[in-house]
């Protein structure tokens, strides 16, 4: 595999959640710096180092609510 693609979130309770596609893989943090890192040793602990991805991709999604 050379990359695994995680789609980010922010909850309503605030800071940022990130799920992987295709993988049981769910982390969350405070700010973008901490996900980073978070995201980065939740695919460490995931992997063993032949399967480990080369690239962790992050797919902000971001929902707006406009009334009318």
């Amino acid at each position: 595999m050379s990359e695994i693609i995680f789609l980010v979130s922010e909850p309503p309770e605030g800071g940022y959640a990130a799920e992987a596609l295709g993988h049981s893989i769910f982390t969350g943090a405070d700010n973008l710096e901490e996900l980073n890192e978070m995201v980065r040793d939740a695919v460490l602990c995931r992997f063993e180092d032949q399967e480990r991805p080369k690239i962790i991709r992050l797919h902000f999604v971001r929902e707006e609510v406009i009334a009318v």
